[in-house]
């Protein structure tokens, strides 16, 4: 495995994936995704639990007040995940073209992002509120580009001199406010404009971030059966790989057709009658074993690693993995941009699912005909949804393949870290 690794197309594979790493853009959004692990842990244990207490322990129900204010947390965290994504790239992104000031960069880019993917409306009994659709992680891929054209712009004026110039004897912090002026009206201006044609051009139908999921979603709408089910799946996680929630994208298409699996396999079971395979129970094999990509093996394997960054990241990703939420493995360890960890990230998933699908078609697993939505540890979904046993223990098994595929690149990964973590050492103790 190791000429594997040093084969002319992983030397240009890793050489490639520094060169990612070094772009002002690319390491800003590595900057500002690795800022977001504490938001990412209080919500994972907000989630974890609210999960726990209702649906595991009964102890409050979901419309309870105490379920609220436990949920309180992830409410503020993950679904307002663009949000602070938004924030944390803006300044990282302004910093690394040594923007005059960066703080203002990021208010102004969050001030357009609010603009274009949460409008204000009004409910049926007359309160205004945000719009709170794409603030969570679904707005991202739309938060990267605000991002980029916002900073570039405020860039642009900020080297052409395009600004409202003030006294000398006006206070910096002042200066700097009224410098801010025109790139934010000339980005507001030039967003409205673009959210005003895309209404337009549809109808009303759709804005700037619905327009853009019902682009990507549409064409995958089609793909419901098995080889289809592998396209998707496989499509979903090498999105994730550049910062695109295709869970989500997924989902709209997947929770119609699994729910109606499940009342036709229900009412199957009320008659008698065998229950019926349907393809959309292979979208499970995307997930099964920690979370999209599979990535509980990744944590596990990092809780020895030698390297400080794998080893701190896997100890507060072990514990959400075995929830199915790897978010701070994904962008901690990080996987996104990072071709390495890409590739087994990728390649797992249809090992995964095509062993899910043998096990279907040899009587192993049986077809869910409870539908089950809760946040649950591995393994239990899946027995609440068939009351079969071994369905609970498959999650488990596939730990095996996922780690197979995973174990070689990680281990290169770790060796990278190691190296790295050396040099900085060395560098720190010749400086002290």
């Amino acid at each position: 495995m190791e000429s594997l690794f040093n084969s002319p197309f992983m030397v240009k594979l890793q050489d490639f994936g520094q060169k990612l790493g070094s772009n002002k853009f690319l390491s800003a959004l590595q900057g500002a995704m690795m800022s977001l692990m504490g938001i990412i842990m209080i919500g994972a244990i907000s989630q974890i639990i609210t999960s726990i207490g209702s649906t595991m322990f009964g102890l409050f129900s979901a419309d309870s007040e105490i379920y609220a204010i436990l949920y309180s947390p992830y409410n503020f965290t993950m679904n307002l995940l663009s949000v602070w994504v938004v924030a944390f790239f803006a300044y990282n992104y302004g910093k690394n073209l040594k923007m005059k000031n960066p703080l203002i960069t990021m208010v102004d880019a969050l001030a357009v992002f609010f603009l274009v993917v949460s409008p204000i409306v009004v409910t049926e009994v007359g309160v205004s509120a945000l719009d709170m659709t794409y603030l969570g992680s679904t707005g991202m891929f739309v938060g990267f580009v605000i991002v980029f054209i916002v900073v570039q712009l405020e860039k642009f004026c900020a080297d052409h001199n395009i600004r409202i110039k003030m006294p000398d004897v006006v206070p910096p912090f002042l200066q700097d406010s009224f410098a801010a002026i025109l790139p934010l009206f000339f980005n507001v201006v030039l967003f409205l404009g673009l959210d005003g044609i895309v209404s337009v051009v549809t109808g009303g139908a759709y804005s700037i971030p619905s327009g853009f999921m019902a682009l990507i979603g549409a064409p995958l709408n089609a793909l419901t059966s098995v080889p289809g089910m592998f396209i998707l799946c496989t499509f979903a996680v090498l999105l994730w790989c550049f910062g695109i929630h295709g869970t989500m994208i997924l989902v709209p298409i997947i929770m119609p057709l699994g729910l109606q699996a499940a009342a036709a396999n229900a009412a199957a079971h009320a008659a008698g009658d065998p229950l019926t395979f349907y393809p959309v129970a292979l979208f499970a094999g995307m997930a099964c074993a920690g979370g999209t990509g599979n990535t509980l093996p990744l944590a596990l394997m990092g809780l020895r690693s030698k390297s400080k960054q794998i080893s701190a990241i896997s100890k507060i990703s072990a514990i959400p993995g075995w929830f199915g939420i790897n978010e701070p493995l994904t962008f901690g360890m990080p996987i996104m941009y990072n071709p390495i960890l890409c590739i087994p990230y990728v390649l797992n998933v249809p090992i995964v699912m095509l062993l899910t699908l043998i096990a279907y078609k040899i009587g192993w697993l049986m077809p869910a005909w409870i539908s089950i939505s809760a946040l649950l540890p591995m393994g239990f979904a899946q027995y609440l949804g068939t009351l079969n046993w071994f369905n609970a223990v498959w999650d488990y098994l596939m730990l095996i393949p996922a780690t197979i595929v995973y174990y070689p690149f990680f281990k290169a990964y770790e060796k990278q870290l190691i190296a790295k973590e050396a040099e900085i050492e060395a560098a720190e103790a010749a400086n002290a």
